[in-house]
């Protein structure tokens, strides 16, 4: 009887090179790595923020550059072009680092409109540059009653909508109010510790992905479609 199993006549093989190791340990940048971390709220008390402000203090006893965005200013999208200048501040931000941190609280079993539209203003592409793709990113969230995972999830899936890179680990830290002080630095707690976990994990995988992110996220179907849109042009041109 006929093995047929390897038979792909769907499959355009020249398109569907076979992993090569050396591409996935190539040796990456020396310089720290660039975290951006934006959080979802704009009190003054600000859980988030505070949540959010210890991340970047663990991220650089780790050894990263850390940005944070203030999303105070930030207009609505669509309320605003993009060339104001709060949107040109984040998409900077955003093309100048190599992993992120989100963080926002759970309002009505959900995120924040603040984060939303933080996310909103992020393009998938600027001209030919995917800005997010193969990017790191590690999600949190904070609660003002028990612990939920709402947030988290939802974050998951716009960090995957937007080609991220996000890390299996994430924080949900409940009842906020009560683990951190006057000053807004976090108490010591397994919440604070669970932090500690996924700023540890977000900068291991930034620094053992970003030699070979572009790799990682190269996709047979869109070297189908790019190999399919450049025959065309070209066969427009002989005619």
């Amino acid at each position: 009887m006929k093995d047929n199993t390897l038979e792909l006549p769907s499959l355009k093989a020249e398109h569907l090179p076979l992993p090569r190791l050396d591409e996935l340990w190539r040796p990456g940048a020396a310089h720290p790595p660039r975290i951006l971390l934006l959080y979802g709220s704009l009190r003054t008390r600000s859980y988030s923020r505070f949540a959010t402000e210890e991340a970047a203090r663990i991220l650089q006893a780790l050894g990263a550059e850390t940005r944070l965005f203030n999303p105070e200013g930030l207009p609505q999208p669509d309320g605003e072009d993009e060339a104001h200048p709060k949107v040109q501040e984040l998409r900077e931000l955003v093309q100048w680092c190599e992993g992120m941190v989100w963080c926002s609280p759970e309002r009505h079993g959900a995120m924040t409109s603040v984060m939303k539209s933080q996310i909103d203003w992020i393009p998938l592409s600027i001209g030919a540059v995917r800005p997010t793709q193969g990017k790191t990113l590690a999600v949190m969230q904070v609660c003002g009653g028990s612990q939920s995972f709402n947030t988290v999830n939802q974050l998951r899936i716009l960090g995957r909508w937007m080609r991220l890179l996000t890390i299996p680990n994430q924080s949900s830290v409940a009842k906020a109010f009560a683990e951190f002080d006057d000053e807004g630095r976090m108490k010591p707690s397994p919440y604070y510790n669970r932090i500690v976990d996924v700023m540890e994990e977000l900068v291991k995988f930034t620094l053992l992905t970003r030699g070979c992110s572009a790799y990682l996220t190269d996709r047979y179907s869109e070297r189908v479609e790019s190999a399919e849109a450049l025959s065309q042009r070209v066969n427009q041109r002989s005619i």
